[in-house]
């Protein structure tokens, strides 16, 4: 199986700044943009603006895991990802492959992706971790549940999720420098846990892992607002602003340039905090 291209995840406390993460969406019903670039050429040129906005990395996604979305078998989603993915690999930034299927995620990173976004965070099929091993790519690993219980701790749960996960990562041989963790705001998840889970940000750096914030445009935000999707950004660069506060080292965005802008500007504000007084 052809192995990944090296690519390295901002470490823990490093001082490395914080990655931007573009969402590029190949489906024609994703909650944000389904059907804008479900055609190669339109796919190839918002992921080249997207690097041209500052995006360090681009995640291609062919099936929509929006609540109330109709799986996709795996054929078809590879032949969503196949005009795509050769091309977008080829303008020289990481690309990340959104699949939760082994088999899509061997061929993707046969292709040339770097990185493994898996939405049920290598628990959904049993041959993912060995696949990413195997491929010597990075693995996201997020929390996500079948529904919402209200009922639940739900912080308690994301650490229980985690910890399999990592068995899971570890017992295949994929090394810890390569796992990222990703709470999963929105999938399983009532809008006050989603929330709960902002202002305990912090509190995930404790399985020793970089930690991903993927809010961008969703309900939670709209729910506060009451705002349409397309009216988000605001609320998205806000929530993620207070999960880069807590220690998210990379967020995963739609609106690239506002959100590398912001993570610029904190890192040059910890730079400043980190340096030795001057006067």
């Amino acid at each position: 199986m052809t192995r990944a291209a090296a690519y390295t995840f901002p470490a823990i406390e490093s001082g490395d700044r914080p990655q931007v993460m573009g969402i590029l969406n190949v489906t024609p019903d994703s909650f944000s943009d389904g059907g804008r670039f479900d055609v190669a050429d339109k796919a190839l040129s918002q992921a080249k603006t997207m690097i041209d906005e500052g995006a360090d990395i681009i995640d291609i996604g062919a099936e929509s895991t929006r609540p109330g979305s109709t799986p996709v078998s795996l054929e078809d989603e590879w032949a969503r990802l196949a005009p795509v993915l050769e091309p977008v690999c080829g303008l020289g930034r990481p690309v990340s492959i959104d699949t939760y299927k082994a088999e899509i995620a061997g061929r993707a990173c046969a292709a040339g992706a770097k990185i493994i976004n898996d939405v049920w965070g290598l628990q959904k099929d049993p041959a993912m971790p060995d696949v990413a091993a195997e491929t010597g790519a990075h693995v996201i690993m997020m929390h996500n549940r079948e529904a919402a219980d209200p009922d639940i701790n739900i912080l308690s749960d994301i650490d229980r999720w985690f910890e399999r996960s990592m068995e899971l990562a570890d017992r295949a041989g994929i090394p810890k420098e390569k796992q990222m963790l990703d709470p999963g705001f929105g999938f399983g998840k009532t809008i006050d846990q989603n929330f709960l889970i902002l202002n305990r940000f912090e509190d995930l750096k404790k399985h020793g892992l970089p930690i991903l914030a993927g809010a961008s445009r969703k309900r939670m935000i709209g729910a506060v607002l009451n705002a349409e999707t397309d009216e988000r950004l605001f609320g998205s660069l806000a929530v993620h602003l207070i999960a880069l506060q807590n220690g998210a080292a990379m967020v995963r965005v739609h609106d690239v340039r506002p959100h590398a802008d912001a993570a610029h500007i904190l890192h040059a504000t910890r730079r400043e905090t980190a340096a030795p007084n001057q006067n």
